[in-house]
């Protein structure tokens, strides 16, 4: 009979199939099946090796996130201390201290967990063209629609919130140039805690050359302060410039504490409570511009991305002119339509009032004028046909207006070349950037070829960059938008010399060379 194997939970399957073996076939045949028992083993030590990894990693994700929970937690107690906090001069140094560790909180806040090897999945993008553009914003607001109608790509647009889940680039063909256009997906209220995927978003917006923030019209005094928060607790500056402080940390030598002109923000006991708080105790900070404690903390940081953002206010058609009037007056913003109907403001006499200020520049508003007047008014100030280009914008509102001022604040210049001897290209321009290299005649031939700046003899450059056509340039010459350059290289010497230096015998140089000739004959 069969031996009986209890169910005891310390038998391995190895055993059980010993015993088996042992039963019916005997130990004769059991070295010839050593081999299936060893493979056995070896998946076994497999999948507990894979259930061990697997509760190795669990356990630092889960304490990555508790820790994570703990310094939100952390970061929402010293913002109700500071909101209890009354700011007047007594409280100033205390105040400055919150802001630091907040500061230092929120870098934690955003490092990846130890011991892995990445800080999540991202969807990040090979770049490509001459600039990159991010659209930022809320779910449903246009971001996709509006992609769609600039590069051609389609991204898919829908009623609800969250319907674009990834990175969806396009290419925007614009003034020679090829920019990149990425649709994000829409971020949420607490995005720079984590929440959606607002790490990811902000990631590769920090990547990106200007960011577009998309707004609808009809809500965008408070969604613009939730997404400049959002983006503020990350480090990322909108339309601001790094603050004019040099900082640098040293190993001995103490505090060291100077300004050129008159601070009103900071003092010297402040900077040095704050370095303190990160465990700064050798250093020099010089002010050179009166510069606020935050100004400050980025500095010490060095996280921070600085970055031009235009406001763009999509949905113009469901509010009146007067708030679009205001909209389009602020900084850096755009009004826009991705949706207009064609023939809707020549027939409908509501809809009038979906005009922009951009587009009725110069028009006196009259409340008395009926529409075919103000429409007369319209046509009779601007040189073109407004409700005809209108109609057959197929539902793009003041696009060219966005596509210019995007051109605007990414500062692209294009410089045609013109080789010796040949017509000038125009059709494919060298793109140089001044906020990415610069746009000096030495940064153009880098861009052409690392090695080409050694044999630069000077430059010609015709464009209103130049005095005089053509004007013979340095490397230090300033390029503006659409120059022509034609380069001048040095001529390889040639051996021997040159001109009336140059030798014509093939003797050699040094008369101890030459042979002796024989003497003349007497």
């Amino acid at each position: 009979m069969l031996q009986t194997v209890k169910s005891d939970p310390y038998y391995s399957i190895n055993h059980i199939t010993g015993l088996i073996l042992k039963k019916y076939l005997g130990d004769a045949l059991k070295p010839y099946l050593l081999p299936f028992l060893l493979l056995s083993s070896f998946s076994q030590y497999l999948h507990h090796f894979h259930l061990v990894t697997r509760i190795a990693y669990s356990t630092l994700f889960s304490g990555w996130q508790l820790s994570k929970m703990g310094i939100i937690e952390r970061i929402k107690e010293i913002e109700a201390e500071m909101a209890r906090t009354q700011k007047n001069k007594a409280t100033e140094y205390h105040l400055g201290q919150l802001k630091a560790k907040i500061a230092k909180l929120r870098t934690q806040l955003l490092e990846p967990p130890k011991g892995s090897s990445a800080g999540g999945d991202g969807f990040e993008v090979t770049k490509f063209g001459h600039g990159r553009v991010a659209l930022i914003g809320f779910p449903s607001v246009g971001k996709s629609t509006l992609l769609t109608m600039l590069t051609g790509t389609h991204s898919e647009a829908a009623s609800y919130e969250f319907t674009t889940l990834t990175c969806i680039p396009g290419i925007i063909h614009y003034n020679d140039t090829k920019i990149q256009l990425l649709d994000l997906p829409g971020i949420i209220e607490g995005a720079s805690e984590g929440k959606g995927r607002g790490r990811q978003v902000i990631a590769v917006s920090k990547s990106s050359d200007i960011v577009l923030m998309i707004l609808d019209a009809s809500k965008s005094e408070g969604h613009r302060q939730i997404l400049t928060k959002e983006l503020e607790a990350v480090g990322l500056r909108l339309n601001k410039r790094p603050p004019r402080i040099y900082f640098k940390k040293k190993k001995v030598g103490g505090f060291s504490f100077n300004s050129t002109l008159p601070l009103t923000h900071v003092d010297e006991k402040l900077c040095y409570q704050i370095l303190h708080e990160y465990k700064i105790h050798n250093a020099e900070v010089l002010f050179r511009e009166d510069a606020t404690v935050d100004d400050l903390i980025d500095v010490i940081e060095g996280n921070g991305k600085y970055m031009k953002c235009i406001y763009v206010y999509n949905k113009i058609d469901v509010i009146g002119i007067d708030d679009v009037d205001k909209l389009a007056r602020q900084p850096n913003s755009v009004v826009i339509s991705c949706n207009l109907k064609a023939g809707s403001l020549l027939f409908d006499h509501q809809r009038y009032m979906v005009l922009p200020f951009t587009l009725l520049w110069g028009v006196r508003e009259d409340k008395g004028l009926g529409f075919c007047k103000l429409v007369e008014n319209i046509r009779n100030t601007l040189s073109w046909n407004l409700c005809a280009s209108i109609n057959n914008a197929k539902g793009k509102l003041n696009f060219d207006r966005l596509l210019a001022k995007m051109w605007e604040e990414m500062g692209l210049v294009r410089v045609y070349t013109k080789p010796q001897g040949q017509q000038p290209d125009f059709t494919d321009p060298v793109v140089l950037s001044t906020d990415r290299g610069g746009c000096l005649v030495e940064d153009f031939c880098n861009h052409i070829h690392r090695n080409l700046i050694k044999d630069v003899k000077y430059v010609l450059v015709w464009g209103t960059s130049a005095r005089h056509h053509p004007q013979h340039c340095g490397l230090g010459h300033f390029l503006h938008d659409e120059d022509m350059v034609q380069i001048v290289k040095r001529k390889e010497k040639e051996d021997g010399g040159r001109g009336r230096f140059k030798s014509h015998s093939t003797d050699p140089a040094r008369i101890s060379d030459r042979e002796k000739k024989a003497p003349l004959k007497t």
